[in-house]
């Protein structure tokens, strides 16, 4: 069957940022049968023309051929890159237009759990959402060239000469590396087969410090064969790149497709970079988490700050700490702070970031949430604030129901999901929990994400278990 052409109204966006919309087709037998699109590139409302190729299937991802009703917040992307490169979804949408949306988002997910829509302000954005990011991992193909995945295909990388939401001097210093491989000829990583040498650029750049980190995925160790021109990249960076701190040769020979290093390898300068958020000083490595907007994860930790209303006298425990982004500024809030996260590195670096800002009244434990409290609760007590920052997963029914029986007068849940915060905070509503407020605080302008601070408070005692 050929090709067939359609026009189809956008009704909403999925997850990832695209349209969808249905038409209904006879395919013959005359009973019409309704066929599924998802249209990147287009905004809810627009009524758009596309061509589905195989149109008997029951669902279709397919660009737009034609805009025919625009959305009267559409706008021009800046970016070349933006129609294929999958790093953004929607450079096409003015920035007013993504915040009221994602306030939207939030309000409709803890609606579906009962939650009152009204206790949600409007999303906090930025006044430039331009080159915000300052963490980038660039995919080499296996041709050699390097840059970004194709927006709906995983295996094709989009090969990149900017990138408009990154640091600039991230994106140069990465150009650096892409033109020395070209020139020296060297392959990339092929993930079907397995062969050749270059997978990954890691880069990393403290604003607040002005230090950049560059770290060189590879299949292979660079010594032998490599030294030279290795040694010629190392002369490169450091002449045309002061501001790296420190280069790394990351060897990987994962067949996984995810950036990390077996062995690392310190080509120049030191292992880690140092950053500034909220006043306090942080050291990062190459798999260090850390919040990718600081301009905004300023705003996250003020605006937690201020909700969370810490007092002096307060013990507080804070879950899934990482590095103390949060344990730091609110340890100077409250009488004692124990943190708790799954990553030993992570609360390594926590405690080494306490001692280097002069806080001394905080402990950190290295274990799961659930377990973690158990053991915290032990020695420290009950808190009097609880917080929490978990994973994109959510925290889970466990460890919510955990947070419930510790009893904490006050919590503050961060989350970078709002649909798991929505079922996570479900939980604590059999121990007498109410949610007060969530704020909205757009780290990620240009995509889909969007983080938030809320506020429960306990009003009623319960026998919950």
């Amino acid at each position: 069957m050929s090709s067939e052409t359609y026009e189809v109204v956008i009704n909403d966006l999925d997850r990832k940022g695209s349209g969808r919309g249905a038409v209904w087709r006879d395919p013959g037998t005359g009973n019409k049968k309704k066929l599924k699109l998802t249209v990147p590139l287009t905004l809810p409302g627009e009524t758009v023309q596309v061509t589905v190729d195989h149109p008997w299937k029951k669902r279709w991802w397919t660009r737009p051929d034609q805009i025919l009703t625009k959305n009267k917040e559409r706008t021009e992307a800046p970016c070349p890159h933006f129609t294929r490169c999958g790093g953004c979804a929607w450079q096409h949408w003015t920035y007013e237009g993504q915040l009221s949306y994602k306030t939207e988002e939030v309000k409709r997910m803890l609606a579906e759990q009962g939650f009152s829509a009204d206790l949600v302000h409007d999303a906090k954005g930025m006044s430039d959402p331009w080159h915000y990011r300052n963490k980038m991992e660039f995919t080499f193909s296996k041709e050699g060239e390097m840059g970004l995945h194709e927006q709906g295909n995983f295996r094709k990388i989009v090969a990149l000469d900017t990138c408009l939401i990154a640091g600039g001097e991230m994106v140069n210093a990465a150009l650096t590396v892409a033109s020395w491989a070209a020139e020296y000829g060297i392959s990339g990583y092929n993930k079907e087969t397995h062969e050749g040498l270059l997978r990954h650029v890691m880069v990393r750049q403290s604003f607040a410090a002005g230090e950049v980190m560059l770290g060189i995925g590879c299949a292979a160790d660079w010594d032998g064969e490599l030294e030279e021109p290795v040694r010629d990249l190392i002369s490169r960076i450091e002449s045309r790149h002061p501001e790296v701190k420190s280069l790394l040769w990351m060897k990987n020979t994962d067949w996984a497709d995810k950036v990390q290093a077996e062995e690392l390898t310190v080509l120049s300068g030191r292992s880690f970079i140092y950053e500034k958020l909220s006043g306090f000083r942080f050291r990062l490595w190459h798999d260090t988490f850390f919040q990718t907007n600081p301009y905004q994860a300023e705003v996250l930790v003020d605006t937690a700050l201020k909700m969370a209303e810490p007092g002096k006298g307060d013990r507080m425990i804070d879950l899934f700490c990482g590095v103390g982004t949060f344990s730091l500024p609110f340890a100077r809030k409250v009488d004692q702070l124990a943190g708790i996260e799954i990553v030993p590195a992570s609360i390594e670096s926590a405690e080494r970031n306490a001692e280097e800002n002069g806080i001394t009244n905080t402990r950190f434990l290295a274990k799961d949430a659930r377990k973690g409290m158990d053991e915290m609760l032990e020695v420290f007590g009950a808190p009097d604030l609880l917080m929490l920052d978990p994973p994109r997963s959510g925290a889970g029914g466990k460890v919510m129901r955990r947070i419930g029986r510790a009893g904490p007068e006050k919590i503050v849940y961060v989350s970078c999901n709002p649909e798991t915060f929505a079922d996570d905070i479900t939980q604590l509503v059999p121990f007498g929990y109410e949610l007060k407020e969530v704020q909205p605080v757009d780290m990620f302008p240009h995509t889909v994400h969007i983080e938030l601070v809320a506020v429960l408070t306990k009003t009623a005692e319960t026998n919950s278990m």
